[in-house]
C-alpha cells in the first residue's frame, strides 16, 4: 500500500511541478493539433473540492483529507493477508489524498491540469482517488456477492 501511495504522490507532485513551472494559470498546452478539441494540459487552481465544487472551502477539504489519511492508515493495520486489490485501492486513495493535501498546505489551492473539455479539469491525485474508491467499491460488492453465494451453498 505504501509503495502505491508513494508512486501516486511522486507522480502527482512531478506532474504538477512541470505544469506550474511551464504554464501560467489559465494557459493551455497540447503539441498534437488534432487532439486539442478533446484534451489539453490547462493550468488551473482549485480552492474547493472535486471538480471545483464548494469554492473557497479549502480548509474544510484539508481537514477531511487529514481524516481520510489517518483513517486509511488505521484501517490498513487491520487488513487480513492476501488482500492485494484492497491494499492497492487504499494506496491509490492515500497517495491521492496526500498529493492534494500537499497542494492545499503549500499553495492554498490544488493544481489541476488534465482538461478533457467535457469534464472539469483534474489532476493525477484526483484520478488516483477515483480509481481507488472504484476498486474499493468493486471489492466490497464482489466480496459481498461471494459471501451471499457461500451462504446459499451452506443452506
Amino acid at each position: 500500500m505504501l509503495a502505491v501511495a508513494a508512486v501516486v504522490f511522486l507522480g502527482d507532485w512531478v506532474s504538477k511541478h512541470l505544469v506550474m513551472t511551464n504554464l501560467g494559470v489559465g494557459e493551455m498546452w497540447n503539441p498534437i493539433p488534432f487532439l486539442r478539441p478533446f484534451v489539453t494540459v490547462t493550468h488551473v487552481t482549485n480552492t474547493g473540492g472535486a471538480f471545483g465544487l464548494f469554492k473557497d472551502y479549502g480548509l474544510i477539504f484539508a481537514i477531511v483529507a487529514v481524516l481520510v489519511v489517518l483513517g486509511i492508515i488505521a484501517f490498513y493495520r487491520f487488513l487480513p493477508p492476501g488482500q492485494a486489490w484492497l491494499r492497492v485501492s487504499l494506496g491509490l486513495q492515500l497517495g491521492g489524498a496526500l498529493g492534494n493535501l500537499s497542494d492545499r498546505v503549500r499553495l492554498g489551492s490544488v493544481v489541476d491540469f488534465v482538461d478533457f473539455k467535457i469534464w472539469p479539469v483534474f489532476n493525477l491525485a484526483d484520478l488516483a482517488v477515483v480509481v481507488g474508491v472504484s476498486l474499493l467499491a468493486f471489492h466490497l460488492l464482489f466480496d459481498q456477492q461471494q459471501g451471499e453465494q457461500r451462504a446459499e451453498e451452506i443452506e
